[in-house]
């Protein structure tokens, strides 16, 4: 177990990308690398089955024998952060019970999308999924389609079981958070530089880490305006398509994963793919994750299942 100020001290936590094999099943070995990597980066904890790991795209089965695999083989290393949130309040309940029941330290719980609802239904929403255990709130509109504000988020930050948020909305919005004494980590890579060092934010859930671990704690761990600078172009290619698709690509295309895409993800351009190879060849290979030197990955070898 980990109190709530030990999970408040996690800097760097990463939506850990899911790989898959051939069959289009979940590679373990490979995940396992993975977060290994994470873990050597310095990174504090991860995200299982978020928007980047494709939790959307995972039956509950998948879902949370992913969670439970990632405490029994990590927990003791990292912070782990299981993506137990749900549109449907008995799903988000039900899969929260079971994450919480394998040993994840937190869950990640996000605001009813698509079929929205009222305030009212809001408050009783993270009512519910709280009163299970720590939970990180994730306020993201651009998915969701509704914005968590602050005066929403005023009327659960006092939930024993209230972490923080992870916000979307920018670092004056994140500011604000802090200054309440809400904690706050960016969603958005491009601002999470700024937001720590300026803004006073508790840090980043990053899915460039995933690529660049070692050097988004480098810029997580103190100011780095012109490292931050020279990565921003790279941050801003992994989000030219909706996330995970630019993620995706781009481990498959330094070989840290296989080049197996879960439907509707498919792989980057061609045209893509050429201009993110010019912004990775600018990083030193150390620093990129995966085994091989950056290349455009082979239409062949692509699998779409």
């Amino acid at each position: 177990m980990r109190t709530m100020e030990q999970i408040r001290q996690a800097r760097v936590i990463t939506a850990i990308k899911t790989p898959y094999n051939d069959a289009g099943e979940i590679c373990l070995n490979t995940f396992d690398e993975l977060v290994e990597r994470q873990i050597a980066a310095g990174v504090d904890g991860i995200v299982v089955g978020g928007t980047t790991g494709e939790g959307q795209l995972m039956n509950w089965e998948e879902h949370l024998m992913l969670i439970a695999h990632s405490v029994s083989a990590f927990g003791e290393r990292l912070l782990i952060v299981g993506n137990t949130g749900s549109n449907n309040t008995k799903e988000a309940i039900k899969a929260t019970q079971y994450g919480f029941a394998t040993g994840m330290h937190a869950a990640l719980q996000i605001n009813p999308y698509y079929g929205r609802t009222s305030e009212a239904g809001l408050l009783e929403h993270f009512n519910r999924v709280l009163d299970i255990g720590p939970a990180f709130i994730y306020n993201v509109p651009g998915r969701t389609g509704q914005d968590l504000t602050p005066d929403f988020i005023a009327k659960i930050a006092n939930h024993k079981h209230f972490i923080g948020m992870k916000e979307c909305g920018g670092n004056e919005r994140i500011a604000h958070y802090e200054k309440q004494g809400i904690a706050c980590w960016s969603g958005n890579d491009d601002e999470a530089h700024d937001g720590v060092h300026m803004h006073q934010s508790h840090g980043v859930i990053s899915v460039a880490s995933n690529l660049i671990p070692e050097l988004f704690c480098s810029l997580m761990d103190k100011p780095q305006s012109a490292l931050n600078e020279q990565l921003k172009p790279l941050m801003n290619w992994l989000f030219c398509e909706p996330n995970p698709i630019a993620i995706n690509t781009a481990l498959a295309m330094t070989g840290a994963v296989k080049p197996v895409f879960r439907l509707p993800y498919v792989p980057l351009s061609k045209e893509q793919q050429q201009a993110g190879l010019a912004l990775l060849a600018e990083v030193e290979k150390k620093h990129l994750v995966g085994s091989q030197t950056p290349a455009i990955i082979d239409e062949i070898a692509v699998k779409l299942v």
